[in-house]
């Protein structure tokens, strides 16, 4: 017999209440597993072309206001376990911050974790998009991962199986798997040094980002040899306001919804404006960072960068 599942599954659930920038659409269903195991058996029991959108802290992410027509499953809380192995590696679920990650490598003594600290999302979301930032990408220290299949089966795979680039991580050869947990390595240091380091990172974001309001973090990446945000302020564009969406006047790349009405289209409409406005005025096209997903108001169908 199949496994009972045991998490929650809603319907037609806001997910401006789940995503940092406080805005956007419902998704028709939402999946909140209890476990590793639950997870499993809910994945074995939707229909296989069912549209899946993986869920961690909604840091990086953008449900346009007419909604996600499939499942939001929602990762942290539910894939939360974080050990050291015997052999000196990290196994982390897809749920666990990246953050508290950082903190339990440091404090096991290990050096170069720290820049997790300064990504506000989840392993399963750093995996996803290679996510980095103060010279660490997140693949350099991955030894394997566990992946969950549409049937539920689990299969282990290594770096080799993925296509990994510049805040991109993708299987080569198959498409219907999602990452469930990693093994990370990293190499051996000083814990009172590692704690340093990171409240350093901690002040160095409180002083440079808009932490204060809802945003998603950065939201184009960095093109070669330069930076988005330098472009983005050169072009003039710090502060410019549309339907509640703002560039931050405090990092340029860098989109706040300022009093909390901005809508999703609004959000999407300034990102359009910024790279329309960038790329005639410097020849570059900025490219998001950011996922956005689900259709616009008004519209039907599913459309979007689902997972």
């Amino acid at each position: 017999m199949p496994e009972p599942i045991r998490g929650e599954l809603r319907e037609h659930e806001s997910m401006a209440d789940h995503v940092s920038w406080r805005a956007g659409g419902a998704v028709a269903r939402a999946f909140f597993p209890v476990d590793m195991a639950d997870l499993a058996a809910f994945l074995g029991s939707v229909r296989y072309d069912e549209p899946l959108l993986l869920v961690g802290l909604g840091s990086n992410l953008l449900v346009r206001d007419g909604g996600f027509d499939g499942t939001a499953i929602f990762t942290h809380g539910a894939l939360n376990t974080l050990r050291r192995e015997p052999d000196g590696s990290f196994y982390a679920e897809a749920g666990v911050a990246s953050p508290k990650l950082a903190r339990f490598a440091g404090k096991q003594g290990c050096a170069e974790a720290e820049f997790l600290a300064g990504i506000p999302g989840t392993v399963g979301g750093a995996l996803t998009m290679n996510a980095g930032c103060h010279g660490g990408e997140t693949w350099r220290y991955v030894e394997k991962v566990l992946m969950l299949k549409r049937s539920g089966e689990q299969v282990v795979r290594g770096p080799e199986d993925f296509a990994i680039g510049y805040r991109h991580a993708g299987l080569k050869s198959v498409t219907d798997e999602i990452f469930a947990a990693a093994w990370f390595r990293f190499p051996p240091g000083d814990a009172e040094a590692a704690r340093e380091r990171m409240k350093e990172l901690l002040e160095r974001r409180v002083a440079t980002q808009p932490l204060q309001l809802p945003n998603a973090g950065s939201v184009f990446r960095n093109p070669p040899g330069d930076h988005a945000a330098r472009l983005i302020e050169t072009a003039g564009l710090k502060g410019t306001q549309m339907g509640g969406a703002q560039v931050s006047e405090k990092h340029a790349n860098f989109i706040v919804n300022r009093e909390g009405e901005a809508t999703a289209s609004a959000i999407e409409m300034l990102i359009g404006r910024i790279q329309a406005e960038v790329a005639e005025k410097f020849g570059v096209a900025l490219v998001r960072e950011v996922r956005i997903v689900g259709v616009h108001s008004g519209q039907s169908g599913q459309h979007g960068e689902g997972v």
